[in-house]
């Protein structure tokens, strides 16, 4: 596919007066959207992560474990969205799930640079999903992206795509916070739509600047306009920096402001959490939870 060619028909970004006005109606609404009641509906949307250098088979399998258990621990609280955890992970994410209809997420394609043979992607994304993966989350080749090759970024995409096939959810991280301007960000963001991603994601959390609100309103703005020119709808997941209720009800109100209710389930939101979990469960509770 010829995505440069693709993305002329979806116009400009917005300018920084559209998004602060965006961002301004959200936050507006963060008091109203902080009640135990729409904080379940964010924490079922959470893909509970685990992605540092220290993670183990014990530490992953003890994760895995509470996840399972949590609905035992907090009878009004729904399960979480997924468990995110590195390849390797996955099988042991899935002997602790069991029949759960948790998912099982899983980073691929050379997280977080993304930088590695396009070879090894597509193997590492197959080797994933055949050790029971059920969603994939992958970085676009930044440089390409920063250097305006999209038939090469979305290409890559498209055929990794292809390799795992359509039933896995694939996510596509723009790493939002190494792009220059609003314009490339979503450039990006339609280029993914267009090769396959069934999200787009802000960020890796790995670089020092991650998911903003700005942000998310230009990728939220993308995914719109994609749904308009198209009729498929695509998820959005905020990753990165995520860490009060307040955190969370503001990209929450940022989604139902650009895109609507209707995006504002598991099947089209999402947000990548570890810290954000308990203190989500800390403000639906009204006491202090330290459980994950």
């Amino acid at each position: 596919m010829e995505y440069a060619e693709m993305l002329k028909i979806y116009g400009c970004a917005p300018g920084k007066d559209d998004v602060a006005a965006i961002v301004a109606k959200a936050q507006s609404m963060v008091g109203n959207n902080v009640s135990p009641d729409v904080l379940k509906r964010c924490y079922s949307c959470i893909d509970l992560t685990s992605l540092e250098a220290s993670d183990s088979q014990k530490s992953i399998a003890e994760l895995a474990r509470k996840v399972a258990a949590q609905r035992g621990e907090f009878t009004d609280v729904p399960d979480v969205a997924s468990v995110c955890v590195y390849p390797s992970f996955v099988e042991t994410v899935g002997v602790e799930l069991g029949d759960s209809d948790i998912c099982i997420a899983s980073v691929v394609g050379g997280f977080p640079s993304s930088q590695t043979f396009l070879e090894v992607k597509m193997l590492e994304a197959a080797m994933a999903v055949e050790n029971g993966a059920d969603e994939i989350d992958i970085v676009m080749n930044v440089g390409e992206v920063l250097t305006g090759e999209f038939d090469k970024a979305g290409s890559e995409l498209e055929l990794i795509r292809e390799e795992v096939g359509d039933d896995i959810v694939m996510k596509v991280i723009i790493e939002s916070g190494m792009l220059p301007d609003y314009g490339t960000m979503r450039m990006a963001a339609l280029t993914a739509m267009l090769a396959g991603a069934d999200f787009v994601k802000t960020s890796t959390g790995k670089v020092s600047v991650a998911a903003t609100p700005e942000t998310a309103a230009v990728i939220c703005g993308a995914i719109s306009d994609y749904f308009k020119a198209t009729g498929k709808k695509v998820g959005f997941k905020a990753a990165g920096g995520i860490r009060t209720a307040n955190d969370v009800a503001l990209y929450y109100s940022i989604v139902e402001t650009v895109l609507g209710a209707e995006w504002l389930n598991p099947e089209l939101f999402r947000i990548g959490a570890s810290s954000a979990a308990n203190n989500l469960l800390s403000a639906i509770m009204g006491a202090s939870v330290k459980y994950y």
